[in-house]
């Protein structure tokens, strides 16, 4: 079924994973491409020109919108989906997605100009045509002049949300949500500490119930080691890979087993570093073939270690109310250097050591921002409708 490495010392099966294609998890995968806050948003007691107050451990209310019918428009990008299916789940749509890939001038002018002619929106045999959906969901450039004239032609029908900034105003959507490390704020402008993913805490737990065989031997503290790579700010030098390895062979020597993912980014000498590294202790590392095991990782760790350059497996990690140690290559910027600060300040985030002498145990309350973002949109929902009685459906 997989190719096992026998660890002789500890008589343990060390794992390497292509062969999970003939493996069944229970995992939505393209809710985890990349391997990525479940609180009441109490609207009436806030200004809504800052949306930025810690998060109430009250649960969200149940979806008025749940079973509606829902798009979601993006250019298709895993990191753009992950976000957009979280609300979209939180909210409890029946939806359909819905890829753009403007070409020409029609991809330059976005996200400022107008829908490519070709698409004939709003006409008959569109992809884009009425019946309009109750919710429409778009993030990522390419998507925002399709959610802008979806705005406009299906009017209060359709309430409209945009997931990142989409630099073409406040009235591009109804909803704007925002990373709050992003600076944008406004009346009709949401931000969270995190992205919306659908970690729920249901879904972890339904996922920690159905482990594999092949992780519920793994001995414990199991750690969860979550691999980005090199982005426009991180650069991942051969000394930051080298400083990597040497955290996890401390941890190793103090009797870890690990779990292992890399991403599409991840170059090949970190996923190398990490492996010799960890090469003298129970590991599961997933080569990128078969299905991603890395929703079960969540849900099995004690311990999890991400690498800084993704906000969306950061976060994710942050939902699962366990320690999180977020390792920082060469590089950065101010806007991550905000968003790392706002996890620790959480509490749920510490540096990656380079050598560890000791396991430590924290908890905080973890982070579901999809929830809180379906509650704004539920809210503002039910206000329209019954602000417009008798024209709404």
């Amino acid at each position: 079924m997989r190719n096992l490495i026998i660890n002789e010392r500890n008589n343990i099966a060390r794992q390497r994973m292509p062969p999970m294609g003939q493996r069944e998890f229970s995992q939505r995968d393209t809710q985890t491409l990349c391997a990525l806050d479940n609180r009441r948003s109490n609207s009436q007691n806030r200004r809504m020109t800052d949306m930025t107050q810690p998060f109430s451990q009250s649960p969200a209310p149940a979806s008025s919108l749940a079973g509606r019918k829902g798009w979601i428009i993006t250019d298709g990008k895993a990191g753009m989906v992950v976000q957009a299916k979280g609300v979209a789940d939180a909210l409890g749509l029946d939806y359909v997605m819905k890829d753009v890939d403007p070409s020409g001038i029609w991809r330059i002018l976005a996200p400022w100009g107008p829908v490519d002619p070709a698409a004939k929106l709003g006409q008959p045999g569109s992809v884009f045509a009425p019946p309009w959906p109750a919710v429409a969901i778009a993030t990522g450039r390419a998507s925002i002049p399709y959610i802008r004239a979806i705005k406009k032609l299906a009017g209060p029908q359709t309430y409209t949300v945009v997931l990142q900034d989409p630099k073409s105003g406040p009235g591009t959507a109804d909803l704007i949500w925002v990373p709050q490390h992003d600076k944008r704020r406004g009346p009709n402008v949401l931000a969270t500490l995190t992205s919306p993913h659908s970690f729920t805490p249901a879904r972890l737990k339904q996922l920690a119930d159905e482990l594999p065989d092949e992780i519920k031997v793994l001995p414990s503290p199991r750690v969860a080691v979550v691999l980005g790579g090199k982005n426009g700010v991180y650069k991942f030098t051969e000394d930051d890979d080298a400083r990597f390895a040497a955290s996890l062979r401390s941890l190793s020597a103090l009797g870890a087993s690990f779990l292992i993912t890399p991403s599409r980014r991840t170059h090949q000498r970190l996923i190398a570093a990490a492996e010799d590294a960890t090469r003298d202790a129970p590991c599961i590392l997933w080569t990128g073939e078969g299905a991603n095991p890395y929703p079960h990782f969540l849900a099995a760790a004690d311990i999890l270690i991400v690498t800084a350059d993704s906000v969306n497996m950061c976060g994710e990690a942050c939902a699962t109310g366990k320690p999180v140690y977020i390792f920082t290559p060469s590089g950065g910027s101010a806007k991550f250097a905000r968003f790392h600060q706002g996890l620790a300040e959480h509490g749920a985030t510490r540096p990656l050591p380079t050598v560890f002498e000791n396991l430590e145990n924290w908890t905080y309350e973890p982070l579901d921002s999809a929830a809180r973002i379906a509650g704004e949109i539920n809210h503002r929902y039910a206000k329209r409708k019954q602000m417009l009685s008798g024209i709404m459906s």
